[in-house]
């Protein structure tokens, strides 16, 4: 099975920027993308639903051309969820849950914590939501959760972290969260290929950043220790352009 995440920085804009050629070329299982920006209505049916995909949309409800995730599968799931089960962070589109026989997959797109104080709680409180719906979940069937993570986990995973130490995205704070991830059972698949540095997900757009690789990798495949042995490939796509975000992928055997 392939699995891909994205965050595209806007699905319109992307479309434009050759989308559908990477698309098609990967013959991807599932494609999960984050930060589409858009409502599925706003789009053609065409550009709703890849050919011989199933294409299920958790668009901001709260406000237009924001936040929104996608997951496009081959095989249908079982069944799909639409944020957390309760009412809790609700309306921006930042979750799908897809469930299927051996394992449930989690397409996330966390917070950015840097608008303010208030937008940095929140996305604590999101972290904390987030495992504590993991782990209910996981009582039953693994977890393979991807996405935007927001936040860089070790000095390893950006080009200059004694600069960002008081930035949100790489706070003492966040990263003690991916620690407590980490230690609660859930692994980093790009770190069981990959021990070096120099690998990024996210560059600015000022800067000339990304000609000079001065990039964070924020963008992860995790899964649940079940399934680290079913683990033969994870990467990424840093030669994929059209966002700020190149494509991550993953390769299981399930």
């Amino acid at each position: 099975m392939i699995l891909y995440s994205w965050n595209v920085n806007g699905f319109r804009a992307i479309l434009k920027k050759g989308f559908w050629d990477w698309f098609y070329k990967r013959k991807a299982d599932i494609v999960c993308l984050q930060e589409t920006k858009v409502h599925p209505d706003q789009l053609s049916l065409e550009e709703q639903k890849p050919k011989d995909y199933y294409a299920i949309w958790n668009p901001s409800k709260i406000k237009k051309g924001y936040s929104g995730v996608v997951c496009f599968c081959k095989k249908e799931p079982c069944a799909y969820f639409l944020g957390f089960p309760d009412e809790a962070f609700k309306g921006e589109g930042r979750l799908i849950t897809l469930e299927y026989d051996n394992f449930y997959l989690l397409n996330i797109y966390f917070p950015n914590g840097q608008m303010s104080e208030d937008r940095l709680k929140f996305k604590l409180g999101y972290y904390e939501h987030f495992l504590k719906y993991c782990e209910e979940l996981r009582k039953s069937k693994p977890i393979i959760a991807c996405g935007d993570f927001n936040t860089a986990h070790r000095e390893i995973d950006l080009k200059n972290p004694k600069q960002n130490e008081k930035r949100s995205g790489f706070l003492p704070v966040e990263r003690k969260w991916l620690d407590r991830f980490v230690e609660s059972g859930y692994v980093d698949t790009f770190r069981l290929f990959v021990q070096e540095g120099g690998h990024y997900t996210w560059w600015d757009y000022r800067f000339k950043a990304r000609e000079r690789n001065a990039g964070w990798r924020i963008d992860y495949f995790f899964v649940s220790m079940e399934l680290k042995d079913k683990v033969k490939r994870a990467w990424i796509e840093s030669d994929v352009y059209g966002s700020d975000h190149c494509p991550i992928g993953l390769e299981l055997e399930i």
